[in-house]
């Protein structure tokens, strides 16, 4: 087998180091970006923009390069050091963006904060501030989460499931009547065909997703990617094992979770709640 090789580019930026390695390896090769796209059989206008540092691409063109050029995970390990770069945070979500705004079905679970495409704007603006937003900054970015709700109500909406653990709906707004309008708006989109929310009671106990809010984006070629966010950073996970792994979590706590019908009933007996506690201050 031969030897791993030593990155020898100059550059020391992680996602410049590997498109120059890219690149080296090719024209090292001495083919074309089109014979080389012909070889793997992936659009060359993808490896363009792997040489051009304009996107990173995923693990599996990564061994593909690999296997071609006889370079055992070195090609691997320079795309892991890329993507694990903290710098590359805005370029992953904007990924994430792009793959959301494709995807025929999205599976998610909530730990603590209900999903974007759920929050009424209240909640986005509370939510946005506390994390430090304020002014311009929090407006603009309150505006596009709202827009990003029209992901599921148009023509051809993806399938949405929203698995939300108890501990989202006992964190309420500050203001109960903005708390109220949210939990009527969880209800109103859990009419809808393409969208089930489910409840997971605290009593279910630990769980592999315990610390974890995790989005699955399933699109039209039928792959599965995975996004995984903690309060301060986020990471799309592509690598097929990687996610499948996360899948067997997320069916797990599926499973412990209350049905649609059961979680309806939940989320309705807490806006009675809320109407309740209203009456009472009033």
């Amino acid at each position: 087998m031969p030897q791993r090789r030593t990155v020898t580019s100059r550059s020391q930026e992680p996602r410049q180091r590997f498109a120059e390695e890219v690149r080296r390896l090719r024209e090292e090769r001495g083919v074309s970006l089109r014979q080389l796209a012909e070889q793997l059989g992936w659009d060359p206008s993808t490896l363009a923009k792997l040489e051009r540092g304009q996107t990173l691409g995923s693990p599996e063109i990564a061994r593909a390069l690999d296997d071609y050029y006889g370079t055992p995970d070195l090609v691997l390990a320079m795309w892991e050091l890329a993507v694990a770069d903290p710098t590359q945070f805005k370029e992953r979500y904007r990924r994430y963006m792009v793959l959301e705004s494709e995807a025929v079905s999205l599976w998610h679970y909530a730990v603590a904060n209900l999903p974007g495409l759920l929050q009424t704007p209240a909640y986005a603006r509370e939510l946005l501030g506390a994390g430090g937003l304020t002014g311009d900054d929090l407006e603009v970015q309150v505006e596009a989460r709202t827009r990003r709700r029209g992901l599921l109500t148009a023509d051809g909406a993806p399938r949405f499931r929203t698995i939300l653990s108890e501990v989202v709906l006992r964190t309420p707004l500050r203001d109960a009547k903005s708390w109220r309008t949210q939990l009527e708006h969880l209800l109103d989109m859990g009419h809808r065909s393409n969208v089930f929310i489910q409840v997971l009671p605290q009593t279910a106990g630990l769980h592999g997703l315990s610390n974890t809010n995790t989005m699955f984006l399933r699109g039209v070629n039928a792959r599965t990617v995975a996004w995984v966010e903690t309060g301060y950073s986020g990471e799309l996970v592509q690598e097929i094992t990687a996610v499948e792994k996360l899948q067997l979590s997320y069916d797990s706590v599926r499973d412990l979770a209350l049905s649609p019908d059961e979680s309806r009933k939940f989320i309705e007996r807490m806006s009675e709640e809320c109407r309740a506690e209203q009456a009472d201050v009033a």
